[in-house]
């Protein structure tokens, strides 16, 4: 297996803050994002190529999982939240 470049994981890295900003709910919304960089965040500093190869293979399998979970979400519609509105924001 190729070891993962700079450029690809960055890459991934903004597939998933793209994608989990198309969630319908802002409590979801927020929280992937969250989660999506204080995961890359933690792992910013580790050079053993396995480990990052599996690291990005877990990423692209979460951003299916995402792109799956947005697609459910829209399907369903919901009231907005009060810190959604167009004053807030």
């Amino acid at each position: 297996m190729a070891a993962s470049s700079r450029a690809q994981v960055l890459r991934l890295y903004r597939a998933l803050l793209r994608e989990s900003q198309r969630f319908s709910g802002y409590n979801y919304r927020m929280y992937a994002t969250r989660r999506i960089r204080d995961a890359f965040r933690e792992n910013k500093n580790i050079k053993d190529s396995e480990k990052i190869e599996a690291l990005v293979n877990k990423a692209k399998a979460n951003l299916e999982i995402i792109h799956r979970q947005v697609t459910i979400g829209q399907l369903y519609s919901a009231e907005k939240l009060v810190i959604e509105s167009p004053g807030n924001t």
